[in-house]
């Protein structure tokens, strides 16, 4: 989750208490025009329900040509997934158009599309048509005539071919040896083929926030991941929904990695907070305790094809997304949070003062703790953990600290496990403490996690292929930075926040504004050849309105709509950058952004509906589209 920098001031609206790919020989399809150009269909793997494959098109012609097309029809059940470098239009038959920045081709030059499809078992070899492409097979040519009855890997002259000879080493978008790498265009890769990353936040296991009143274990903070099924929902017999049906779904609309809060308590089998007495699923959706949980988790979204990102997302179940640092200390950001019961005072995990119970937390614990979780891959059997996000939103330390510690960090996790990637965020504006934080242009101030600005003077020493930077950004709905003050209320220049609110300052998304700072705070980083991946973003796209009824009443002289101003400007960016994101959140238990799939819980009005979900935002639905290229 997300903040802003300074202490006391930005917060999330935390809401949160009630609840293998086998490879196989290369099948290549070339379809040509002797007065056009030529395009190749080739499988690179493929697995039981599934495959991978690439199209690439080559102007033949004597002419430069602006704009590509490609269609095919599959006349079996496979369709097309996920895809990357090419926008994929219909569900059968497909259409794939270029994207702004490939559709010009110079006489001889070629471009490569690739995608993730479905299948029942068979996977075809469709004929393919377009602008470039148009023409009967080349029924002599030695690739088409059987190229899997004939073993093309060692008797097929395709061998030859260089598409085929070595794509790991021939093909840019080839990562190193190693499962998980980055390749040196800074695309992340799996098993050496690029991964067109498409992902979601799904929380809870890192501890939820139980209100001081509540009947059951209250004031605690349940390790309990969100499924949509709570024990009482239609009179004790839960909703039915479990983790799978939910994984099926974001999978048939795109999703393809989740990135996974936990908190160190996570785990601990045995921690109190983490066991079925405290927990609010319904009984047949629990899974014993915390610990077992993920571990299901894991291995639930690996049958699923779905990558695991694993965040440690604080250093207490209790100190929550506040924390900053390893050993965080109260007084945290929200301590004098207007209308908000949920703060955490009275937790730290460092030495505090009288009346603090500390869940003592320090580099030593934090490291064994990554050793843990890069061991999971191997303890489960699994191959779907494509990183460890080290710490979540570090922003209470300066960017010299927090390199040493992201290095160490790394140093453990390889110990153990080579074969993932080390996620690291930005730090904020300024610590605790006061001590600023470069950031550059001060008028765009970074939330917390966002600040990567010294990452290109001061580099991680962390190889290039193994490190993932992945800054934090959010709008209004999370909170109203000084930046999108009106500048037509000089009155408001210097307020942000609460402050802000009650003096009826006016909101402005200024995308050139917005988008000079996200450039300066990370967006350089992807030119020079980093992996980027932004981990958290999102929102309340109905904000001021559904949140909590303090902040409604600050803001209720603004019209709805500007958090989805802010969000829309945002995916604009990263669709121009070519750098994907984790949405926050795909479940709806967020107080201040909602979640992809809707609520039935409404305050004051249908208070038994919390922990129930509802079909998904169709507006958060096509804004992830845009952002994967699937619109």
């Amino acid at each position: 989750m997300d903040r802003t920098n300074p202490p006391g001031k930005g917060w999330r609206n935390a809401l949160k208490y009630a609840g293998g790919v086998t490879s196989v020989g290369v099948a290549l399809a070339t379809f040509s025009n002797s007065a056009a150009a030529s395009c190749e269909y080739k499988i690179i793997t493929e697995w039981n329900s599934g495959f991978l494959a690439n199209i690439r098109v080559t102007n033949d012609t004597s002419s430069t040509v602006d704009g590509w097309d490609v269609n095919w029809l599959f006349n079996g059940d496979n369709r097309v997934r996920n895809s990357w470098s090419a926008m994929i239009e219909g569900d059968n038959p497909q259409t794939a158009r270029n994207r702004f920045w490939n559709g010009t081709l110079s006489p001889g030059e070629s471009v490569t599309f690739g995608f993730v499809g479905k299948s029942a078992g068979a996977t075809e070899i469709p004929e393919l048509s377009g602008s470039l492409c148009n023409g009967d097979p080349v029924v002599d040519d030695p690739v088409v005539d059987d190229p899997v009855v004939d073993d093309p890997v060692v008797d097929d002259p395709v061998v030859d071919d260089p598409v085929v000879d070595d794509p790991v080493v021939d093909d840019p978008v080839s990562g190193g040896e190693g499962m998980f790498r980055v390749n040196s265009s800074g695309q992340i890769t799996k098993n050496g083929q690029a991964f067109p990353l498409q992902c979601g936040n799904w929380f809870g296991l890192e501890g939820q926030h139980e209100p001081n009143n509540a009947e059951k274990n209250a004031g605690g903070a349940p390790l309990e991941l969100y499924v949509g099924n709570m024990w009482w929902a239609n009179g004790g017999q839960g909703t039915g929904r479990t983790i799978e049906q939910t994984m099926k779904e974001i999978s048939a609309q795109g999703i393809n990695t989740v990135r996974l809060p936990i908190a160190p308590q996570t785990l601990n089998a045995d921690d109190p907070q983490g066991q079925d007495s405290v927990m609010k699923n319904h009984q047949s959706v629990r899974s014993g305790n915390a610990r077992q949980s993920m571990e299901n988790f894991i291995t639930l979204a690996d049958q699923n094809n779905i990558e695991v990102i694993i965040d440690i997302h604080s250093c207490s179940n209790y100190v929550g997304w506040r924390a900053g640092r390893l050993d965080a200390t109260p007084p945290y950001a929200d301590a004098n949070r207007e209308g908000y019961d949920l703060t955490r005072e009275e937790y730290a995990c460092g030495p505090a003062g009288p009346g603090v119970t500390v869940q003592n937390y320090n580099e030593s614990i934090w490291l064994d703790n990554l050793r843990e979780i890069a061991g999971l891959q191997e303890k489960l059997g699994v191959d779907n953990i494509i990183g460890i996000d080290i710490f979540n939103e570090p922003w209470d330390y300066t960017w010299e600290e927090w390199k040493t510690l992201a290095e160490h960090a790394y140093q453990a996790i390889n110990e153990v496990n080579s074969d993932v990637l080390v996620f690291v965020e930005g730090v904020g504006a300024s610590t605790s403490d006061g001590t600023k934080v470069p950031h550059g242009d001060e008028s765009s101030n970074p939330n917390w996690g966002e600040n990567l600005y010294m990452a290109g003077t001061q580099p991680l020493n962390i190889p290039k292929d193994r490190l993932v930077l992945s800054p934090h950004t959010y709008g209004p709905s999370v909170f109203v930075q000084n930046q999108f003050m009106d500048p037509g209320q000089p009155e408001c220049a210097n307020l942000e926040g609460d402050e802000a609110g009650r003096a009826d300052c006016n909101i402005v998304i200024d995308p050139a504004k917005s988008e000079a700072g996200w450039q300066e705070h990370f967006g350089y980083l992807k030119d020079q050849g980093y992996a980027l991946v932004v981990g958290e973003f999102g929102g309340n796209m109905d904000w001021p309105n559904n949140t909590r009824a303090a902040e409604q009443a600050m803001w209720s002289h603004v019209q709805p709509g500007v958090d989805q101003q802010w969000q829309k400007t945002f995916v604009n960016y990263l669709v121009e950058k070519e750098i994907p994101a984790c949405y926050w959140s795909i479940n709806p238990e967020s107080g201040d952004t909602g979640g992809w799939y809707n609520h039935a819980y409404v305050p004051d009005v249908n208070e038994s509906g919390w922990g129930t979900w509802e079909g998904m935002d169709p507006r958060k639905t096509s804004l992830l589209k845009t952002l994967w290229g699937t619109q």
